[in-house]
């Protein structure tokens, strides 16, 4: 059962916590994202002809500390990152890849909630088809009719339009009918996410400074699973 609660997840005044969780298809980038929101090497993630991740594990950043002011008070920040199976899987069924990332929701967030979900799409794969892709319709099934509020698209890869000669915002405007419907329904929520040129601790902070705008636009609300 899903709940919403407005929930901030701090342990004192000046700490928080923020719980994503990673969705996408096969290849997409997933693993190697979340190892770039924790600034670490915690989910393996590698080029393969397959699918890689075959259950959910959940990573912890470090201690960002005065990442953020709220209150007036530097905020020194944690983040908390589920890697999932991407579907279509490999080798797992949808019903398997569904029951695993659902029972990982409910132990690891049942009760101090999901802030975000990342619906991580390589750039220069384009969305298309007149129905959701299965990776959406996985998000829509498990986040149930709040999914809308909590989803996110990360852009992986997005390195990869620019040597194609197009900005984001040219980007967007050649983008999908299916791609510019998913947008208009997550409310424009989307984070471009470079590897060239950047380094890694750049990277990161640009997509958690992302993350955190949305978070505040949500009021600090969360998704909780019971």
């Amino acid at each position: 059962m899903l709940s919403l609660w407005l929930l901030t997840a701090m342990t004192d005044s000046n700490k928080m916590i923020i719980n994503l969780a990673l969705f996408g298809m096969t290849q997409s980038g997933k693993s190697s994202a979340g190892n770039i929101l924790l600034g670490s090497t915690d989910f393996h993630s590698s080029l393969a002809p397959c699918s890689v991740t075959k259950e959910c594990s959940l990573g912890r950043s470090c201690h960002l500390h005065g990442f953020m002011r709220r209150g007036g008070q530097e905020i020194t920040l944690q983040v908390r990152v589920l890697d999932t199976p991407g579907y279509p899987h490999s080798k797992l069924s949808k019903k398997h890849v569904k029951q695993e990332v659902k029972e990982a929701l409910e132990h690891h967030f049942g009760q101090e909630g999901l802030h975000l979900a990342l619906l991580v799409q390589r750039a220069d794969v384009p969305l298309c088809g007149q129905e959701a892709s299965p990776s959406v319709q996985m998000i829509q099934e498990l986040l149930g009719h709040a999914w809308k509020n909590y989803t996110a698209i990360l852009f992986t890869h997005a390195e990869k339009i620019e040597e194609a000669g197009f900005n984001e915002e040219e980007y967007l405007y050649e983008a999908s009918d299916t791609l510019l419907t998913l947008l208009n329904s997550i409310q424009h929520r989307y984070i471009f996410q470079h590897k060239k040129g950047n380094s890694l601790s750049e990277q990161r902070i640009k997509v958690l400074e992302k993350i955190m705008e949305f978070i505040r636009e949500n009021s600090y609300q969360v998704l909780t699973f019971k």
